[in-house]
């Protein structure tokens, strides 16, 4: 039984069927030697090529369809090679034999959050059509003045460059003054969409993340560019939102996917405690006081008798600078005896005598 090329090769997990239309209509694909034409159907049992190199043809029966959870950090690029060597999302990937990851949309490379991610090009292409109106949910943090009417405004529809667009639904989330979160909700995935949204009503998005696809949620717990295979329960979801058959298989063992959601549930119990023992930590931070220094002791013994001579000598210097005498003798040590006399030597008692006759002299 013939089929459409560009969907065997999407199923096949070569690409999305966008990207392989793209590759047929420029030449790129041939089958069994000559150059495939779009639209063109083939054999299981063809030959085919895609820049040259064969690639593997595989029966709806031989496939099994795989969907990951990603979590994209800020920085990474949503594309396979980058010519400036900065890291892209497919660096983290598992890798595979035969097939390849096909990423459901991108994320530009300041957004964060949940990427998906499978081998079936032909459920990528139908998770990205805007005709199958999937919701896409953001966390969005805003800087500017936001009022109820702007709020109105972006969910009846504005008019941007490559034509009008509207969130479904907007939610307050939290914040103060001019940095506001909100979540907010598409049915589509245009190019910056949810930013220029924002930016039509002069709002800059300061931060943004993508939390939710359909009702796959991004798991807490999954840290920034781990993944995680999704369940065959959600993956046929995903199917069935878009028309596709259900899957009867699973890659993930159902003991693995226990495994993973244990390990997820103890990372948020670890993030729980470090959270609150910082909590704790910073409230006690403000009501203790700091320890005040101990007190300098006083020194003892001789150096406090060596002060008390300096401040005497002091004294006495100031006092002969302004011309007025001590009224208590100096004491001198007698000579011979090495005792105090309490009496003026004579050179100090004619000091005095200038010193009075100076001060009357002045008062005259």
């Amino acid at each position: 039984m013939s089929e459409k090329l560009q969907k065997v090769l999407a199923r096949s997990g070569h690409g999305s069927r966008r990207e392989l239309e793209a590759k047929i209509a420029a030449g790129r694909v041939s089958i069994n030697g000559e150059v495939a034409t779009l639209g063109e159907r083939v054999d299981a049992d063809a030959k085919v090529r895609i820049d040259g190199h064969e690639v593997t043809i595989k029966p709806p029966e031989d496939v099994i369809c795989r969907v990951l959870m990603y979590h994209k950090p800020e920085g990474e690029l949503c594309t396979r090679r980058d010519p400036e060597g900065r890291p892209t999302v497919y660096d983290k990937l598992p890798r595979m034999q035969g097939a390849r990851w096909v990423a459901v949309g991108r994320l530009d490379v300041n957004t964060s959050g949940l990427l998906l991610f499978t081998t079936d090009g032909e459920l990528a292409n139908r998770l990205m059509h805007p005709g199958h109106e999937i919701e896409r949910e953001y966390a969005v943090r805003v800087f500017g003045e936001v009022d109820d009417a702007m709020l109105r405004k972006l969910k009846k529809g504005v008019q941007l460059e490559d034509g009008p667009a509207a969130f479904k639904e907007i939610k307050r989330g939290g914040g103060e003054g001019m940095n506001q979160w909100f979540r907010v909700m598409l049915t589509e995935g245009r190019n910056r969409e949810v930013r220029r949204l924002w930016e039509s009503q002069g709002v800059q998005v300061s931060r943004l993340m993508r939390v939710r696809y359909g009702n796959i949620k991004l798991e807490q717990g999954l840290p920034q560019s781990g993944w995680g295979e999704l369940s065959l329960t959600q993956i046929n979801y995903l199917r069935e939102l878009v028309g596709l058959p259900a899957e009867t298989r699973s890659f993930v063992d159902p003991r693995q996917q226990e495994t993973r959601q244990k390990r997820y549930s103890r990372a948020r119990r670890m993030q729980a405690q470090k959270l609150e023992q910082n909590r704790k930590g910073s409230s006690g931070s403000k009501t203790s006081e700091p320890k005040q220094p101990a007190a300098a002791a006083k020194p003892k013994g001789k150096p406090r008798r060596q002060e008390s001579r300096k401040d005497a000598f002091n004294e006495q210097q100031q006092e002969r600078a302004g011309g007025r005498s001590s009224n208590r003798p100096s004491k001198v040590r007698g000579k011979g005896t090495g005792k105090a006399t309490g009496k003026p030597s004579s050179r100090q008692g004619t000091q005095h005598q200038q010193t009075k006759q100076s001060g009357k002299a002045r008062n005259q």
